[in-house]
């Protein structure tokens, strides 16, 4: 199973909380550091919006495209256990990383923030707990 310390790292811009059943989870704000240290591999990614993707992947300090999903659109699912899982993986753990839009502003629906309008990046890391399934 990917997820905590074993390199890979669950990425995307957002993620849906009606995925979250039968298990606690925590949400906390962390710094670029945190993503650096628990990673150092692999990527599984749900990035959504190819517009952000090059800023995110700058301000994460990743190489070009490392945010590039395998597939367009993907859509993480809850494996039987109700972890997230992706490309055949399963995670416990997984980052979203989301922009401050200039002007406290929201995009349109269905656009993403125009890379010049982002000010700031929050990293969240949700984890599913081990012992506190439901």
């Amino acid at each position: 199973m990917a997820g905590v310390g074993d390199g890979v790292a669950l990425v995307g811009n957002t993620f849906p909380l009606t995925l979250v059943r039968g298990w606690r989870v925590r949400v906390e704000e962390v710094g670029r550091e945190a993503f650096r240290a628990a990673g150092g591999g692999a990527l599984v990614s749900f990035w959504g919006h190819g517009e952000t993707r090059a800023a995110a992947e700058a301000w994460l300090g990743l190489p070009a495209g490392a945010l590039e999903p395998r597939e367009a659109r993907p859509a993480v699912r809850l494996d039987a256990a109700g972890l997230p899982t992706l490309e055949g993986r399963s995670f416990r753990e997984c980052w979203v990383l989301s922009p401050d839009v200039a002007g406290g502003g929201r995009p349109a629906p269905g656009m993403a923030a125009a890379p010049a309008a982002i000010t700031a990046w929050h990293l969240l890391r949700l984890t599913w707990e081990e012992e506190a399934r439901a």
